[in-house]
């Protein structure tokens, strides 16, 4: 199963209740491993949690610290973008060059370079050393 079908199998299980938007993520550690997460929202919509920060945590939950491809799908009119938020939690585990794959349920792809979608990114060399 690639990426995109992983990212896809893991939307099926969002929590949507109130919005009724389900999105999956699909990250590839540098290990070659995937791990999946989907958006789990909350009655208080600010708690809710995005499909990327899913995968994120299930990724470092299982020991590792970089990825190097991420796909995200919904069922939405074009491609699915992460929010500003989750970029940034993108960029702190990922590179420049990692691949984005953005994904509609119909077929629809756009792919994108992490620096494209966050330049000059908010990283550790920003903070100072203690």
């Amino acid at each position: 199963m690639d990426l995109l079908d992983q990212a896809r199998a893991a939307r099926e299980k969002a929590y949507a209740r109130y919005s009724g938007f389900k999105v999956g993520a699909a990250v590839r550690g540098v290990s070659g491993r995937v791990y999946v997460g989907c958006n789990v929202e909350n009655a208080a919509y600010p708690e809710g949690t995005c499909a990327e920060t899913g995968a994120i945590a299930a990724m470092v939950a299982a020991g590792e610290s970089a990825l190097t491809e991420v796909a995200i799908i919904a069922d939405s009119p074009a491609p699915i973008s992460p929010c500003g938020g989750c970029r940034q939690r993108l960029a702190e585990f990922g590179g420049g060059e990692t691949r984005v794959i953005m994904a509609t349920l119909d077929g629809q792809q756009a792919t994108a370079r992490l620096d494209e979608l966050l330049p000059g990114a908010f990283s550790s060399v920003s903070l100072p050393r203690g």
